[in-house]
């Protein structure tokens, strides 16, 4: 059985830092495109970053681009996000996805598995 589990949410200060991790089992991790997408109150659900199987390729939406970073330990079955200059904007609850395509995806319909999310709150 498939597991995706999110940690490290919770509520920050407009301009601090977050780090979210991805802990994954029942799957080969290393043989997975993984991604981070998030979904706002009342928002539809939006892709964030992803990151190749060996972490050697990252792809960003251009707001999260410089602020954020994706990165990946195959050891350990776990991927992260760090978090840098939070805003209100921000504020949603993560998402974790593991997709087998060997490119990177925005699509949230190439993701096959998927976590239960963990919710970030930016307060300004």
């Amino acid at each position: 059985q498939v597991q995706l589990v999110e940690s490290g949410g919770g509520l920050v200060q407009a301009g601090g830092s977050q780090r979210l991790s991805c802990a994954a089992s029942g799957l080969t991790f290393g043989m997975y495109y993984m991604a981070w997408f998030r979904q706002a109150p009342g928002k539809e659900r939006e892709f964030v970053a992803a990151i190749s199987r060996r972490g050697a390729v990252t792809t960003y939406v251009d707001p999260m681009q410089g602020r954020f970073t994706i990165s990946r330990d195959n050891a350990k079955n776990t991927m992260y996000l760090q978090m840098n200059s939070l805003t209100s904007e921000d504020t949603a609850v993560y998402y974790c996805a593991a997709g087998t395509q060997l490119t990177a995806s925005r699509s949230s319909r190439d993701y096959v598995y998927w976590g239960q999310g963990t919710w970030v709150t930016v307060s300004s």
